[in-house]
């Protein structure tokens, strides 16, 4: 008897070691192989990987602009997107990820980052044949004119210098941090095409019933671009 419960115990663990071996001597499991970065294809692993700690896992609710905005999507070309996917965008946070301009991306990678924002978020009709503001200004903003623009259209919700309290009330836009990091370009879009996922309306709405045009929305740019400190962040003591 002790005999036979010697044998089969031998018999087992000659079995399970076997048997174990598919598993764990190394040999190639069916679809594990291992994909370098820059064949990655998946829009939404790039996505996740290269944009989401910026402009949020579904595209919105980020630090950085609501790339899901449908009004964004309809101001802004694919050669602008593509372009700042690949270089980056000076004065800002927003980093080159092109292999051509340092990043870790390929072109075709960035093509399908475009591509794919596209599909997901860019709705027709959106716009309802209005006629917004250009995604870049082609003429100098006035500053004067802007301050004043800024509280026709903006002071109710933004002030110029602390938070205000209450739920409609957003933060200062003349912040020097704040605007240490965020471009003319990135203001002027936010101005145009909103944040619908934290309540900030778009160039129809600020003031229901009187969009702001062209030139009130490089004016109000040009005003809030003035409030720039040259050493934000640093309150140096003024040399006596």
């Amino acid at each position: 008897m002790n005999s036979r419960r010697l044998l089969g115990g031998i018999f087992m663990i000659c079995s399970v070691a076997i048997l174990g071996c598919d598993h764990y001597s190394g040999k190639p499991v069916a679809g594990a192989d291992a994909v370098r970065p820059d064949e990655v294809k998946n829009f939404d692993k790039l996505y996740t990987q290269n944009c989401s700690a910026c402009h949020g896992a579904d595209g919105q609710h980020g630090p950085a602009i609501a790339l899901a905005n449908p009004e964004y999507q309809a101001i802004v070309s694919d050669d602008t997107m593509r372009n700042v996917i690949a270089n980056g965008e000076q004065g800002t946070l927003m980093p080159a990820f092109a292999k051509s301009a340092g990043g870790m991306l390929t072109d075709e990678q960035v093509n399908v980052l475009v591509s794919g924002m596209r599909s997901r978020w860019k709705k027709s009709g959106t716009l309802d044949g209005a006629d917004a503001p250009p995604y870049t200004a082609d003429k100098p903003g006035d500053i004067a004119r802007g301050q004043q623009d800024f509280v026709t259209y903006c002071s109710k919700c933004h002030t110029t210098g602390v938070q205000k309290q209450g739920p409609k009330q957003a933060t200062s836009v003349t912040d020097g941090s704040y605007l240490a990091l965020i471009s003319d370009q990135s203001l002027r879009a936010i101005i145009i095409a909103g944040r619908p996922d934290l309540g900030h309306p778009d160039w129809r709405n600020a003031l229901p019933g009187h969009p702001m045009s062209d030139q009130d929305v490089t004016d109000v740019v040009a005003w809030i671009a003035s409030q720039r400190q040259q050493t934000p962040g640093q309150p140096y003591p003024e040399r006596q």
